[in-house]
């Protein structure tokens, strides 16, 4: 869909009287300042003069302008970052750190994503920044987090996929051909960081409501990508088992992987007995239904070397679309494995309007669209707004400093011709 605005949706959003000021770059800050701009922030990013955020440059592919021409801007900044205002600000210089104060005076939260020790030395870290405003909520993300052994070390999201335990059970079981460990496809300690940012931001802001003070946030990515593997880590600590890597298939239920089709593969889900004897009459095995071997859950994971190849010889008597009808007419859990292209054909994720283009409006005559990703926040009524695409590098420096800060045409000026701005 494209995003425009509309006289049924509320003129504010959820949380339209809050002002965050954005320092940070990459993907898990961005993540967490996009998600607070789609439910109404005024987020105000602050990013280099000349080069911006650093992943502007990572392309292609790149954002394409209304003749279809590649910008400067790379899809992957694009994104993380709707919703947005860009202020070009050189924060090393003591003018650019001034501003910075300035705007903290003003903001209700910062989020910053440097070095540990940077921003003090600018006079821009929590202490700094609370003096001026008791009420801000100042949220840090680094790769380890503020104190211990390793805080000091640069973190990325490939080495929190390995040493935070997902890569010892992502990939083909070590016996299979192609087994070992694997990564995520997506930068997930990235993203999930991202948003366990928001939800303590939001946390912090609920109880301010009641405290009236701010407080600090201390977020890592090694934390966050230890707590998704929550599942598993229990089970470790129930038994001292370590959890092993079981490729497409599932460490607690049976069957549930990829199968095999006449014409392909598709993903076969059941979850739970009842759900096994519906399975069992779709593929027409009412002798595996009728088995005790195989009625209860722990059967079918004890026997699975056993049973699964009994099914993958049933699963390739039929098409894709044929097994899809069948299993689905009798209530199992299945689909097709979906390319993106797929993915955004398909009927459900057309009607949840998942895909949203925004008017990027060009610097000359010509305009373009940039399409991005529905948030999955549905509120009745503070719904997600998409009124602001990815903004282009400073385009909301001069009308920042002057609406919010009061700054004069010829101030900003002189700002620009020091490269401050």
């Amino acid at each position: 869909m494209t995003a425009t605005p509309s006289s049924n949706a509320p003129a504010r959003g959820a949380l339209s009287h809050i002002r965050v000021l954005d320092l940070s770059r990459i993907l898990a800050g961005p993540w967490c300042t996009q998600n607070l701009a789609d439910l109404g922030a005024d987020v105000i990013k602050i990013e280099r003069p000349g080069t911006g955020d650093d992943t502007r440059a990572w392309g292609p592919p790149w954002i394409r302008d209304g003749a279809g021409q590649d910008t400067r801007d790379s899809s992957y900044y694009a994104a993380a970052n709707r919703g947005k205002k860009s202020l070009t600000l050189d924060i090393s210089k003591p003018e650019g750190q001034r501003i910075v104060r300035e705007l903290a005076a003003q903001s209700d939260v910062v989020i910053e994503n440097y070095k540990i020790g940077d921003l003090k030395r600018y006079g821009l870290d929590y202490a700094s920044l609370r003096a001026i405003n008791p009420r801000l909520v100042y949220c840090s993300i680094t790769g380890y987090g503020q104190e211990g052994p390793s805080a000091s070390k640069p973190g990325y999201d490939f080495v929190f996929q390995a040493i935070g335990g997902l890569m010892s059970i992502t990939g083909e079981r070590d016996d299979l051909p192609g087994g070992g460990p694997q990564k995520a496809g997506i930068a997930i300690a990235d993203v999930i960081t991202g948003m366990y940012a928001t939800i303590a931001i939001l946390a912090a802001l609920n109880h301010r409501d009641v405290s009236g003070l701010g407080q600090y946030i201390d977020m890592a990515l090694l934390d966050c990508i230890v707590a998704l593997g929550g599942n598993q880590v229990t089970g470790y600590f129930a038994n001292g088992n370590d959890p092993k890597r079981y490729g497409n298939a599932h460490a607690s239920l049976v069957p549930y992987q990829v199968f095999a089709v006449a014409d392909g593969e598709i993903v076969v889900a059941v979850g739970n007995d009842d759900q096994w004897q519906r399975y069992c009459a779709a593929i027409e095995r009412p002798d595996l239904a009728a088995d005790t071997r195989w009625t209860r859950v722990t059967g079918r994971i004890q026997g699975r070397d056993t049973l699964v190849p009994e099914l993958a010889r049933s699963m390739l008597a039929r098409p894709a679309a044929d097994w899809i009808e069948r299993l689905e007419a009798n209530g199992v859990p299945c689909g097709r494995i979906n390319s993106y292209q797929q993915v955004f054909q398909d009927p459900q994720v057309r009607h949840r309007g998942l895909r949203v283009d925004i008017p990027r409006p060009a610097h000359a005559d010509i305009d373009g669209l940039v399409s991005t990703i529905a948030s999955p926040l549905r509120l009745s009524d503070t719904p997600p707004r998409y009124d602001l695409p990815p903004p282009r590098l400073g385009d909301s420096t001069d009308s920042v400093l002057s609406a919010l800060l009061g700054y004069s045409a010829e101030q900003i000026a002189r700002l620009r011709e020091q490269r401050i701005v």
